[in-house]
């Protein structure tokens, strides 16, 4: 391992987030992969024998990664745990049970990033999009206080929200009141792919447990402030939301309706999407699209196909901006569910604790 690096472990390594873990950290300039773990049916396999006829990316299981024998994600936890001090989290198990071994880790010492969604919700655990609400990460400061420990637990957002909340939050000068979206979202957000669920081939299903709840509140969260101690949500946009499940395999787009206190002009709308401030720029983080977001001309952008792998799969592409009957505009956001919405996202995230001292 190069003496520069932070050794890190992926718990849920064999799943389709846990790998994309595997493949962007693969040549990572600031963190080298020390341990994986997954679930007892996948311990003690070398990592390559335990995804061999599954693994998702296009890429080849990388070499420094393969060899890794993998542990037992609970039983195994304190072996992981002394061997590095930073654990990236795409569990798929039962979320109490990711709940109390996010926390283990925690009290343990090291950073938990999470790509799962137990601690959504637990008060004193930012949940960012690094671009939109880096400052929260003043609540790891205040987590530890509360909880007298050395670690801490961050959480990446629902795939769900990461296309359409940079723009509203590109968009806020004009304060978004009420927003409508209708989400369709790639197999690959569920673990899949067409050989794993052959039923969504010429297929929609109207329905994703869970979904349209995360999408109307989570940004609520984003959004907040932090007073006193303690994380006040947003009051403000209301949001609307449905979840449709579509034949493709990755990339979730959102067809969405906004009205405003003061409406944008067309070309204020498209200014604050290409000329967006965003926070983190000057950081020069690895993973970090530059530009973030780009409004896409076309009458027919952004695609899936075409433009979800923009900025290596983190930037967010936007189109389709018309005048709508009942809302003030509507408008399209793509952005890659695995990616900016998951594995990339929480690894950006990492990267900004990194240059604020959290991770060392």
């Amino acid at each position: 391992m190069a003496a520069s690096k932070i050794p890190v472990s992926i718990i849920g390594a064999t799943g389709m987030v846990g790998q994309r873990f595997v493949q962007l950290m693969a040549n990572h300039p600031w963190f080298e992969i020390q341990c994986v773990a997954a679930s007892k049916r996948s311990a003690s396999k070398t990592y390559i024998e335990a995804v061999f006829d599954r693994w998702a990316p296009k890429t080849p299981v990388p070499e420094n990664v393969a060899k890794l024998q993998v542990m037992e994600v609970e039983k195994d936890i304190k072996t992981y745990a002394s061997q590095t001090s930073c654990v990236f989290s795409a569990l798929s198990m039962d979320k109490e049970q990711v709940r109390q071994l996010e926390i283990k880790l925690a009290q343990k010492g090291m950073a938990v990033i999470s790509a799962n969604s137990a601690h959504r919700w637990t008060e004193d655990v930012p949940m960012m999009i690094p671009e939109v609400n880096p400052h929260h990460t003043a609540l790891i400061d205040i987590q530890r206080k509360n909880r007298n420990w050395k670690g801490f637990i961050t959480v990446k957002p629902n795939c769900s929200i990461q296309s359409y909340v940079p723009v509203l939050e590109a968009l806020k000068e004009f304060e978004p009141k009420k927003v409508i979206v209708t989400m369709c979202q790639a197999i690959s957000g569920a673990g899949k792919t067409f050989e794993s669920w052959p039923e969504m081939k010429d297929n929609v299903i109207p329905h994703i447990p869970g979904e349209e709840k995360k999408s109307e509140d989570e940004p609520l969260k984003i959004w907040g402030t932090i007073a006193n101690g303690k994380l006040i949500l947003a009051k403000t946009p209301l949001t609307s939301a449905t979840c449709i499940r579509v034949p493709v395999t990755d990339g979730h787009m959102a067809s969405v309706h906004s009205t405003f206190k003061r409406k944008p002009s067309r070309q204020e709308f498209i200014n604050a999407v290409n000329q967006y401030k965003n926070p983190i720029a000057d950081l020069n983080l690895p993973s970090a699209p530059n530009p973030f977001m780009i409004y896409l001309e076309e009458d027919n952008r952004p695609q899936t196909a075409l433009d979800r792998d923009w900025q290596n799969g983190m930037g967010i592409t936007v189109g389709k901006l018309r005048d709508d009957t009942i809302f003030d505009w509507k408008w399209v956001a793509l952005s890659h569910n695995t990616l900016r919405g998951a594995a990339g996202g929480a690894l950006l995230t990492a990267e900004l604790l990194v240059k604020k001292g959290y991770i060392e």
